[in-house]
């Protein structure tokens, strides 16, 4: 503590949900046509988020322009065991509202959206539906398209207030075990650091009762979990047991993990095969150190995952 410590290595990469799930998936399987909402400012950072999007074959016609905001970012340190801290500008992000999206020109199966508890105008409360965000979800869902969302770790918000609204109008929660043990004011680990599966189990049982629809699904650094909705099937797979020295960072493992989520849903995996891609998906993220540079194609995830056998469970 108050030592100096050094930098060894700066990058500058995209970061967030919209950029990293959007990358990520585009580089599973370039045939799916993927679309990005939100928006970002003026700037250099606007500029090169855009770019980058559409490097991949991305639409960016959903993007809007903030006039008063910067473009959202964050200064992340990590470290190569994994470990990292965000410092964050919300930026444009707190701007971004559903009066930026034209519902009944979207032309997709899937609306994925993140990460509540960063989106100041859809976290607002709302007299009908506890929470914009829930009463976005509503309109969306009404539209005959599925939602999905993921939050992001903050310390200093009240998870039950601004989640619980959206999840009766959610087909797919996606999130840590953290995130989903917070909501309900639960510890994902014991005094000894050690996986508490128990009460992850019953916190994705909770988010089924309050209302998500079909499948609610959680991930951690040596599990991860779906709850089917229709089911009442649990499915828990290990991680992939990785080489310490393969781990470049941990930076978008959890967009990573998201958008083999959302690949294996919009391909109907069953929950098993859906674990297994995702969780591999998510160790490719690994390999490197910015947010998608791992991410690997739809093949190349598959011989990962024959290459390195899991974690006992």
């Amino acid at each position: 503590m108050g030592m100096l410590t050094y930098v060894t290595d700066t990058t500058y990469a995209v970061g967030g949900c919209v950029p990293n799930t959007a990358i990520d998936l585009a580089k599973i399987d370039q045939t799916i046509p993927i679309y990005a909402l939100g928006k970002v400012g003026l700037d250099e950072n606007g500029r090169f988020i855009l770019a980058q999007l559409m490097k991949h074959g991305i639409s960016v016609d959903g993007i809007s322009l903030s006039y008063e905001n910067v473009t959202s970012f964050c200064d992340v340190m990590s470290v190569p065991a994994g470990e990292r801290t965000f410092f964050h500008r919300k930026g444009a992000n707190a701007d971004f509202a559903p009066e930026d999206i034209d519902i009944a020109s979207l032309d997709c199966s899937i609306l994925h959206i993140g990460y509540i508890l960063l989106l100041d105008a859809f976290d607002k409360p709302h007299k009908e539906y506890g929470t914009v965000m829930a009463a976005f979800l509503h309109d969306v869902q009404k539209a005959g398209i599925k939602t999905s969302i993921d939050v992001v770790s903050d310390s200093e918000v009240d998870y039950a207030k601004k989640i619980i609204p959206s999840l009766k109008y959610c087909n797919y929660a996606i999130m840590n075990e953290i995130e989903c043990c917070v909501i309900f004011r639960q510890e994902a680990y014991d005094t000894q650091d050690r996986l508490n599966k128990s009460v992850v189990r019953q916190c994705m049982e909770n988010m089924r009762d309050c209302g998500v629809q079909d499948k609610v699904i959680v991930h951690s650094k040596t599990s991860s979990f779906v709850l089917d909705v229709p089911s009442g099937e649990f499915t828990e797979v290990p991680s992939l047991d990785l080489p310490p020295d393969c781990i470049k960072g941990s930076v978008g493992a959890g967009d990573a993990f998201c958008a083999g989520c959302l690949y294996a849903l919009y391909n109907s995996y069953s929950d098993q095969e859906l674990l297994d891609f995702a969780s591999a998906a998510a160790a490719c993220s690994l390999f490197a150190a910015n947010s998608t540079d791992g991410m690997k194609s739809k093949g190349e995830i598959q011989q990962i995952m024959k290459k390195y056998g899991r974690l006992p469970l």
